[in-house]
């Protein structure tokens, strides 16, 4: 499965909106991409699964491409 993560790079800073990335993962569940992610300093605020048409369209988008961890 393929999920999109929305993070802030620092996990002591404060969430600001402008701030937020996102990377997108290959993984089974939303556990697993939180346990890959773990090793990184990362304020994990939505990890969200992508399926079907939501996926097609996040393929086509110019930022798409998965991380490799």
């Amino acid at each position: 499965m393929i999920f999109k993560v929305y993070y802030q790079e620092s996990a002591t800073e404060v969430p600001v909106r402008e701030k937020t990335k996102t990377i997108y993962l290959e993984a089974e569940s939303e556990k697993d991409v939180r346990l890959k992610l773990s090793h990184r300093n990362y304020n994990i605020e939505l990890v969200q699964k992508l399926e079907g048409k939501y996926l097609e369209y996040e393929q086509n988008h110019a930022n798409y491409q998965l991380e490799q961890v």
